[in-house]
């Protein structure tokens, strides 16, 4: 449903190259993008959303809208009968997403949020290397600035780099660190910005370990996280987003420790979905997603909090 870049770069390709998937169409608001887009990938080209949600042959949906679509769509699909694969994040805020996991959980289908990273066998492999439990975490996800009319730098529809960029190394430490909760965060607005592009977030674990985490548009490339035992610290690089043919590297201590075999994630995640829809799973990771809702919702209510103010005598200490 739409036809956005991640589906035209990654996706729709996707479906067609996993055996447990079967593209049937495309649909778009634009009549000639949806002919142009279904020619490429040999599937049937809809003018409008509301006839693909007609079709009894579409089992699954996914969706790739903006943000600020996502639940009226995605109720609409659900409310159909159909499985809905929706791109991250799934809503605008934590009560709009479990409304969602409550339709879905009681209508019987699957609902998830198309994260892939963790559909990669090197977050696994880097896992099994780990001697002891964490002692640190670090990730960072960066990309460059983007261009006038990105629908990532519109509010109305739902943009902002907590929404879009945030999300990985949230998701990221939740992976490696299980429970976290919110210890500090910052957002940066500039000035005639309708969104935030940049921010920092500091999760804490029960244990008190700590994930310091970045994000941001406008900055360098950069997708990678870091994670330390009693034995070492370990990093990866082009952790995020990796092409299919990348040779991921594990870092040591910053020496090259083992390189892996490449891995296709964008397959793997489609491959995951359609299995959960085929052995009526449902939605198995709704837990996860509504706790990244709640911690990005946190964070955007923590920015906002007045800075703490020094007493003046403090300011005249010395630094140690």
């Amino acid at each position: 449903m739409g036809c956005a870049s991640i589906a035209r770069r990654r996706m729709l390709a996707a479906f067609l190259a996993v055996a447990e998937t079967n593209l049937v169409a495309v649909a778009s608001r634009d009549r000639g993008r949806a002919a142009e887009t279904a020619a490429v990938y040999g599937c049937l080209g809809i003018h409008g959303y509301d006839d693909l949600l007609a079709m009894e042959e579409v089992e699954a949906v996914y969706l790739p809208l903006p943000v600020a679509l996502h639940r009226p769509w995605a109720e609409r699909l659900l409310q159909a009968g159909k499985h809905v694969l929706a791109e991250k994040p799934l809503a605008c805020d934590p009560e709009q997403a479990a409304q969602l996991v409550r339709l879905a959980e009681a209508a019987g289908l699957t609902l998830a949020e198309n994260v892939m990273f963790p559909h990669h066998s090197q977050h696994a492999t880097v896992r099994q290397l780990l001697t002891g439990p964490p002692l640190g975490f670090s990730a960072t996800f960066s990309i460059p600035a983007r261009p006038p009319g990105d629908i990532r730098l519109s509010a109305e529809l739902g943009g902002g780099a907590l929404a879009d960029a945030a999300v990985y190394p949230v998701r990221a430490a939740m992976y490696f660190l299980g429970d976290v909760e919110l210890a500090g965060a910052v957002l940066r607005q500039p000035p005639g910005s309708e969104v935030e592009t940049s921010g920092a977030i500091l999760l804490r674990t029960p244990e008190g370990i700590g994930a310091q985490l970045s994000f941001g548009f406008g900055l360098p490339y950069r997708s990678d996280y870091e994670i330390c035992d009693a034995d070492g610290r370990y990093r990866v690089e082009q952790a995020f987003t990796p092409p299919a043919d990348h040779r991921p590297v594990v870092l040591k201590d910053d020496a090259p420790m083992l390189t892996l075999a490449p891995d296709d994630q964008v397959a793997n995640a489609v491959r995951a979905f359609a299995r959960m829809v085929r052995g009526g799973a449902g939605n198995q990771e709704s837990a996860v997603i509504l706790r990244t809702a709640e911690l990005l919702a946190e964070v955007r209510v923590a920015a906002r909090r007045a800075p703490v103010k020094l007493h003046q005598s403090y300011r005249a200490v010395r630094p140690c």
